[in-house]
């Protein structure tokens, strides 16, 4: 007997933060870019859930991190189906790639952020103390919108290195890159720092830092979002999981703020 579904609207907000218009056009989006892989007549076996459900599935993995044998009998299928589900539809809720980068005269911030995974192909031991990946995300000052989220890398990675070796640095186009004082040599705009045997910054400098910080705390309120969603605080999913779970939540996140 399935326990959840789409039919209860109240279950779409509490798993999704998106009110049911928003969460259609996620379920849009998935038709569209699964295309004949996605519909009923397709060869094969069928779905034992409909599309509407699957994509709600797998929010709910991503907002939950219950395990696949916990989710089941709550969509009142068995765990193999859920772990199908999730693995075929993980890349299709994955952010999709801007239409366009950003414009000289825009300003986008950059950060990493360690997310905690039992891969340990793609993760090493950080400073969180636990085996992790350094996820690089840009976010547009002004919009709160997420632009892109980078490939993972391991948790010890210096986000001045990761910055390249994620590919995050091609999204930024020719934009203004604000980022704290871990970007050293990358271009971005960095905060101002007392030079050897300086006791403290000139005013200007100090002004300018303050104005820095109150424009790069958006990321962190991003980040504070994103996190809500459980998988991002212990991953278990394989290879390129942890990269399609935060594009996902991604994703949604942009759709909530999307008005």
């Amino acid at each position: 007997m399935q326990v959840l579904s789409t039919q209860r609207t109240a279950v779409i907000e509490a798993f999704t933060g998106l009110c049911p218009a928003q969460f259609q056009r996620l379920v849009q989006a998935v038709r569209i870019k699964g295309g004949r892989a996605l519909t009923p007549s397709r060869p094969g076996r069928p779905w034992a859930l409909g599309l509407d459900d699957r994509v709600l599935l797998v929010a709910m993995y991503y907002r939950t991190n219950l395990t696949m044998r916990q989710l089941a009998p709550l969509f009142g299928i068995s765990s193999a189906a859920v772990g199908r589900i999730i693995d075929r539809h993980s890349p299709l809720l994955a952010l999709a790639r801007a239409r366009r980068k950003p414009k000289a005269d825009e300003v986008v911030i950059v950060d990493g952020t360690l997310v905690p995974t039992r891969d340990r192909s793609v993760s090493a031991s950080s400073k969180n103390y636990r085996y992790s990946a350094n996820l690089q995300v840009l976010v547009h000052a002004d919009t709160r919108l997420v632009l892109a989220v980078g490939r993972p890398l391991p948790g010890n990675r210096n986000d001045c290195t990761a910055f390249t070796e994620s590919g995050i640095d091609s999204a930024c186009g020719r934009a203004t890159v604000l980022a704290d004082g871990g970007y050293q040599g990358t271009g971005a705009l960095i905060p101002h720092r007392r030079k050897a045997g300086q006791d403290r910054l000139e005013g200007w400098k100090d002004d300018h830092n303050a104005s820095h910080r109150r424009v790069r705390a958006r990321i962190e309120h991003a980040f504070a979002r994103m996190k809500n969603w459980k998988i991002l605080r212990d991953c278990r999913r394989r290879g390129d999981g942890v990269y399609w779970a935060a594009s996902g939540i991604a994703r949604m996140h942009n759709l909530a703020l999307d008005q």
